[in-house]
């Protein structure tokens, strides 16, 4: 291939100069046509044995250009956000929580029923009226069997001012509005509903919402049959 080069370096000349080294590399050479004939020679070396290297030379005003790889990028992948789930501990705090505020709801549920149900919404209408020994009025005061019989009275049901349980049934499972019999007799009033009364109390404290059990022992009566 060297000795081709060599003999027709001539007319070579005129367009571009090929060379091809034992690597397998090729260089492409443009030179001017003008200049090729008389200045440019290619000498390469013949000897046998591989060969190391290559040297060639060209004309001052000769151009050499060389092929650049294509160079081609890919987009690194996206990575997408990992959320945190929760621990089984995490769940368990939520029911847990979750249970107790529908506890807390059906306590207030089950008072809010009672305030609006028939004689138990009469009931709180008397809450803050004074205590009166043998009183029977909301404005002017009231005791303990006055403020029951009030109570029915504005219901339109009759019922003895005193011992007024006599004429009603007992009752294991008191609905609002059933009768609270206390301490034997000694105080009555009017069942709300989840373990509340109102009753007219004492003087120092009037009518009020109280808990059952904060006044002893109680019977309840209700007028069902």
């Amino acid at each position: 291939m060297s000795r081709a080069v060599s003999a027709h370096a001539g007319t070579v000349g005129r367009q571009a100069a090929v060379v091809a080294a034992a690597s397998g590399l090729v260089l492409g050479m443009g030179l001017p046509a003008n200049a090729a004939d008389t200045t440019a020679g290619v000498s390469a070396s013949t000897e046998s044995g591989p060969a190391t290297a290559l040297a060639v030379t060209a004309a001052p005003t000769a151009t050499v250009s060389f092929e650049r790889p294509v160079v081609t990028t890919v987009a690194a992948p996206v990575v997408a956000p990992v959320t945190a789930q929760s621990t089984d501990n995490e769940d368990e705090d939520t029911n847990t929580a979750s249970s107790a505020s529908a506890a807390a709801e059906k306590v207030v549920a089950t008072a809010a029923s009672a305030a609006t149900s028939g004689l138990a919404a009469i009931a709180y209408t008397g809450i803050g009226s004074p205590y009166v020994w043998g009183g029977t009025s909301p404005t002017s005061g009231w005791d303990c069997s006055g403020f029951t019989q009030w109570v029915y009275a504005q219901a339109g049901i009759s019922i003895p001012r005193v011992n007024a349980w006599t004429a009603m049934t007992p009752t294991s499972t008191p609905q609002p509005g059933d009768l609270v019999m206390q301490n034997g007799g000694a105080h009555v009033g009017i069942y709300v509903g989840n373990g509340m009364m109102i009753s007219a109390l004492n003087p120092s404290q009037g009518t009020l919402l109280h808990s059952v059990a904060a006044t002893g022992s109680s019977s309840f009566y209700t007028l069902a049959g």
